[in-house]
């Protein structure tokens, strides 16, 4: 037992040492070794004494985890099924049932079957809960539930899901499934061309260069490139991709850091593609990383008009470090920088405010540098759009409301509650609005602002001191005035709103290639890039 305990205490204390001493980090040597001979001595301290049974490797989790996190949210150990989702998300490539799957403590919600893969053609919809893997109940499963439903090709299993308070049974065959970087691509109109690029994996380049190829061949003489909610990905895909556009040679990101040798410039590599094509890119708060670098390269170079609204703001390059047993940290090693010197990167993780929090770069702050034509752009967090779509003022009951399964779940309900005959019609109504914020009130959606946080705090003080009763009234008041405004911020956010359920209702009829198709009829961004494709001068004022 003591051996074992010796091992998983030791090891990867050694790791760390090599690690830190083949860095930057020599200099500081001395200070690492003391800090890790400290550690060591503590761990084993504590392992040995304390009065209940302890976990090493658990503590020593929570230890990484906790020391990670005072740095940046990038920086991350990642564990030896981390390190294969990673792998998943860079290739696109895994063996499974093809359905996006959120795991919960007694069920997996399939979120979103992928047309055409074992999932959909078992049946499955969007919001099936499974409760049971073969003869395995999720609810007492002890490791990751999700990873029942992998298995090697061809082979079967058996789910027990309930659907609307029904339970049912399927039988799945799992299959490879591919996961497309483009999962959209297609005319829209006679002479526009329209890509989605969803992700930067492994095959972003390729798929986006066939389908560039493609859509000229059908006579596209100017393209969309929809980048909105793409989180980003492989650096050298996203240098490729701008290299479709512009030709060989041309500066498109550096990144620098402490670390010398991280310091690097990149160019493109190849014959461009067509460095003539109108081209617009469209982004959202949710384009980030690799979405910016493309985004941030084609509008300094004046290649591009980008429409739609500020980009997430992620600066920051990451790069995995192996580690033993399979394991990984996934370090930020730099800063990246557009061609004209911009760095996108919004939140300063290292020099935080009174309550420990990233501080955003404020507008006055903001540095001006010049696109190629001479246009103005200014750093200070994200690409900040030519034609400023939206963004809708989001609120954070808004992001609450949209990253808490309401929308989702909403959705569902709204899936088998109606029947929609052609999906490139539908329109939700006010009426809708008014049974979704029904619905929240029935699902007890709450959200406590910070204000609440310090009235309720300053309430419990004013208990504690005994002041006059009067207090709990004027608190009661200015409570229910809180409530009220909050259903009021709900309203300003109607047009958000609508349109996450909106798409969400969509993708449920008509899976994503369907919600593709609803956009190229309905989305304001594509019509707003439409129009100013097909107005050559109108475009080339933008870029002037």
């Amino acid at each position: 037992m003591k051996n074992t305990l010796k091992r998983r205490i030791l090891i990867p204390i050694f790791a760390f040492a090599i690690f830190f001493s083949g860095t930057a980090f020599k200099n500081d040597f001395f200070e690492i070794a003391k800090q890790i001979e400290i550690f060591t001595t503590l761990f084993k301290e504590l392992n040995m004494n304390y009065v209940d049974e302890t976990n090493p490797g658990d503590l020593m989790d929570t230890a990484i985890k906790s020391m990670l996190a005072d740095l940046d949210p990038y920086t991350n150990f990642m564990n030896e099924q981390d390190v294969e989702a990673a792998r998943i998300n860079n290739t696109g490539d895994y063996t499974g049932i093809g359905a996006r799957v959120k795991t919960f403590k007694d069920k997996l919600v399939i979120i979103e079957p992928y047309k055409d893969y074992p999932a959909d053609k078992a049946g499955l919809k969007a919001g099936d809960q499974i409760i049971k893997v073969g003869d395995i109940a999720v609810e007492t499963y002890k490791d990751n539930a999700g990873d029942l439903l992998k298995g090697a090709p061809d082979s079967s299993l058996e789910v027990t899901f309930k659907r609307q308070g029904k339970t049912q049974t399927a039988t799945i065959k799992r299959a490879e499934v591919e996961i497309n970087a483009v999962p959209h691509f297609s005319l829209v109109n006679d002479k526009t061309g329209y890509i989605v690029l969803s992700q930067f994996n492994e095959k972003a380049h390729a798929e986006t260069n066939y389908a560039l190829r493609d859509l000229k061949a059908q006579g596209a003489e100017r393209i969309i490139l929809d980048l909105r909610g793409n989180p980003g990905g492989l650096l050298n895909e996203a240098i490729k991709i701008v290299n479709l556009f512009v030709p060989k040679g041309q500066l498109v990101v550096t990144t620098k850091s402490k670390v010398k040798k991280y310091n690097k410039t990149y160019y493109t590599q190849s014959d461009a593609i067509d460095t003539e094509i109108p081209l617009v890119v469209l982004i959202d708060g949710n384009s980030a990383s690799a979405s910016e670098i493309v985004s941030g390269a084609l509008q300094d170079l004046d290649r591009a008009v980008v429409v739609g609204s500020r980009s997430f703001g992620k600066g920051l390059v990451q790069r995995p470090k192996q580690l033993t047993y399979g394991t990984q940290v996934k370090i930020t090693i730099s800063r990246y920088y557009t061609p004209s010197g911009r760095c996108i990167q919004a939140l300063d993780y290292w020099n935080r405010n009174d309550k420990g929090e990233a501080v955003r770069v404020k507008q006055e702050n903001y540095n001006e540098f010049k696109t190629k034509n001479g246009r103005k752009v200014f750093d200070g967090g994200g690409v900040f759009p030519d034609v400023i779509l939206g963004p809708y003022k989001k609120s954070a009951i808004a992001n609450s409301i949209a990253n808490n399964d309401h929308v989702f779940n909403f959705a569902t309900n709204y899936y088998y509650a109606h029947n929609i005959e052609d999906i490139n019609d539908f329109k939700l109504t006010d009426s809708d609005f008014k049974d979704f914020k029904k619905y929240l009130n029935s699902n007890n959606f709450s959200f406590e602002t910070e204000t609440e946080k310090a009235l309720y705090k300053a309430f419990e003080t004013s208990q504690k001191e005994e002041l006059n009763d009067n207090i709990e009234n004027d608190f009661n008041t200015l409570i229910l005035n809180l409530k009220s405004s909050k259903s009021n911020v709900i309203d300003e956010n109607k047009d958000y709103i609508l349109e996450l359920l909106t798409e969400e209702i969509v993708k449920q009829y008509a899976y994503r290639e369907g919600l593709y198709d609803y956009y190229k009829i309905h989305d304001s961004r594509i019509k707003k890039a439409t129009e100013i494709l097909s107005d050559s001068s109108v475009y080339f004022d933008y870029l002037r």
